[in-house]
């Protein structure tokens, strides 16, 4: 079994954009907690993910495709969209999507994944990483948790404009 020390990390690149896709079109179309929420959301299915990952690339001042790699083959993917806090007055961070493959789940490489885009997001002046998560999904609640994530009493709301 692979450790998370054979990890590396980065931001999705043109290069990796096709490895980025399979990942989160897997996880869009597969994770039942996101497809409970998906049509409140207007998921657009894999034209939209793939019109996403165009803008990351266009556009990364406003966000990344976080990867984890194990011997040059993606294994995780999280996607991060910045925002300006006002209670904080700086930069936080939204993170959504986070996956990892079915065959290197349980290895340490979700946990390893986050941590290191706490570290990227720190040294960039992010100072909050906020993120939401299916009430029903037990397994990624502890996951967070273990990870320092604490809950809100609040719930997520969406109004799409189209």
């Amino acid at each position: 079994m692979s450790t998370a020390a054979d990890l590396s990390f980065a931001p999705m690149g043109p290069s990796t954009q096709d490895a980025a896709g399979e990942l989160l079109g897997a996880f869009l179309a597969d994770d039942r907690h996101y497809r409970a929420s998906s049509a409140a959301y207007g998921d657009g299915g894999m034209p939209a993910l793939h019109r996403a990952l165009g803008l990351f690339l266009a556009r990364p001042e406003i966000g990344c495709v976080w990867l984890a790699h194990r011997k040059g083959v993606a294994v995780g993917a999280c996607v991060v969209c910045y925002a300006i806090s006002t209670s904080r007055g700086t930069l936080v961070a939204k993170l959504d999507d986070v996956t990892v493959r079915a065959d290197a789940q349980r290895q340490g490489v979700g946990a390893a994944m986050l941590e290191s885009l706490a570290r990227w997001l720190r040294a960039r002046g992010v100072t909050r990483i906020d993120s939401a998560c299916h009430r029903a999904n037990a397994g990624a609640w502890r996951f967070y948790q273990q990870l320092g994530f604490v809950p809100l009493d609040e719930e997520r709301i969406a109004l799409t404009l189209d």
